[in-house]
């Protein structure tokens, strides 16, 4: 039986992995994970790979809800050429750049779940 593409992304996230598909039929990276290719429509030439978890960030906007601190909602380029939705911490949302280079952090979210989010990484002169 093969497991449902969220569960691949899921477990790996649970072992402090970002997991994204990879379709040979157009050799195109494929996120979020699904059963056939979004670019070609293969159904039998996806497979997992593992991100190293680098990119940049493409878009931040800030949200303030009432009653809460604000934070970020962020795109973030990967180097293995998908973008993901996600939020950028360790900084203050309001300070988040765009084109700035982050990384991967996994973290535990509200639910007990585990939850890919982004950190800056100090750039070196």
């Amino acid at each position: 039986m093969n497991t449902a593409p969220v569960t691949g992304y899921t477990e790996g996230l649970a072992a402090g992995r970002l997991r994204f598909q990879y379709c040979a039929a157009c050799d195109r990276a494929v996120f979020y994970p699904r059963v056939l290719c979004p670019h070609c429509g293969a159904d039998d030439a996806l497979s997992w790979r593992t991100s190293s978890g680098r990119g940049v960030v493409y878009a931040s906007t800030v949200l303030h809800k009432r009653g809460a601190d604000p934070y970020n909602v962020a795109l973030v380029d990967l180097d293995e050429g998908f973008r993901m939705m996600s939020r950028i911490e360790g900084t203050p949302p309001e300070d988040v750049v765009i084109g700035s280079p982050v990384r991967l952090d996994v973290v535990t979210g509200e639910d007990g779940e585990p939850l890919a989010v982004f950190r800056p990484l100090e750039v070196r002169s």
